[in-house]
């Protein structure tokens, strides 16, 4: 059973089962495939700049969500696209994949720069799995907040739905470890 973060003289820690940790991962690793950028630049210059030419929103719901337009207006929203969506999804890749190195550790444990990785990491896979499940609003969430039984798990909603407040309730905690690092007035 996960024993969720929390502040202690060695850093942000936590205790979690090898399966939560395999799980973690393995989210981990699917919403950075999901970022990966379809091609890569062929200029130099693009390349080196970070420029995408013809950057455009992605086709996956979830995705978008990861990367939404920056505007209402389309030439507003492809010219910012251009010039940050490849930085942005890099960003966003080595946050996931810094979060998955974390988790070889027992316990896992977090300076203040891999909490930040770690925090936006599970925020990406939070984000990813909302859109999945169609949570648009609070009634949706307290549908998929209702499931907190893994041996009641006869679908995939279900199981994306435990996953879902898995992740949210570490999230939670990490955060809660996070705020008592703060220093006091």
């Amino acid at each position: 059973m996960a024993q969720g973060f929390r502040a202690t003289r060695r850093g942000i820690t936590a205790r979690l089962e090898p399966a939560e940790k395999q799980v973690l991962g393995k989210l981990f690793a699917d919403v950075a495939e999901a970022l990966a950028p379809d091609e890569h630049p062929q200029d130099p210059l693009e390349r080196m700049l970070g420029v995408s030419a013809d950057a455009s929103a992605p086709e996956d719901p979830a995705v978008r969500r990861l990367l939404p337009d920056a505007s209402t207006e389309p030439e507003r929203a492809a010219e910012f696209r251009r010039y940050t969506e490849r930085g942005l999804r890099e960003a966003k890749i080595g946050a996931l994949r810094q979060a998955a190195l974390a988790l070889e550790a027992e316990p896992v444990r977090l300076d203040p720069e891999q909490a930040g990785a770690f925090g936006r990491a599970l925020n990406d896979v939070r984000l990813v799995l909302a859109d999945r499940l169609g949570i648009r609003s609070e009634a949706d969430a307290e549908r998929i907040g209702a499931h907190d039984d893994w041996s009641a798990v006869e679908d995939v909603e279900t199981y994306m739905s435990l996953l879902y407040n898995f992740v949210s309730w570490l999230q939670e905690t990490l955060v809660q470890a996070l705020l008592q690092e703060l220093p006091r007035e």
